[in-house]
């Protein structure tokens, strides 16, 4: 299992730690991954996640793990997060597909989408 933040990318560094003599030695540094399990409202089940403490952060901040991955690029992301993007895109296509009565594309597109609590 790789040492990567599937939300945001973040990986491990590497680098020297330097002492006060200025003596270099070559040192890792490892994100601070978590095993989290986050519960989509939109998806209605648990999504385990590998993210680190920052990205955590992030996503408690914007209160629904959803709004985190639709606004997240699709590079940042692992295999699994990016299914969980898309069948979340997916199921809010067809929540506001269906709150306008199956009308043309272009007014659902235009409309505001729903927040599903």
């Amino acid at each position: 299992m790789s040492r990567r933040c599937e939300l945001t990318g973040k990986a491990v560094q590497t680098g020297n730690l330097v002492s006060h003599s200025n003596h270099k030695t070559r040192t890792r540094f490892l994100p601070n991954l978590c095993n989290v399990t986050l519960i989509s409202d939109v998806l209605q089940r648990k999504v385990r996640l590998r993210v680190t403490a920052a990205a955590l952060r992030s996503v408690e901040a914007s209160r629904r793990p959803g709004c985190f991955l639709v606004k997240a690029s699709d590079e940042d992301l692992s295999k699994d997060a990016l299914a969980i993007k898309r069948a979340i895109a997916k199921k809010e296509a067809a929540a506001v597909s269906a709150f306008h009565g199956g009308r043309s594309k272009m007014r659902a597109r235009t409309a505001v989408p729903l927040t599903l609590a």
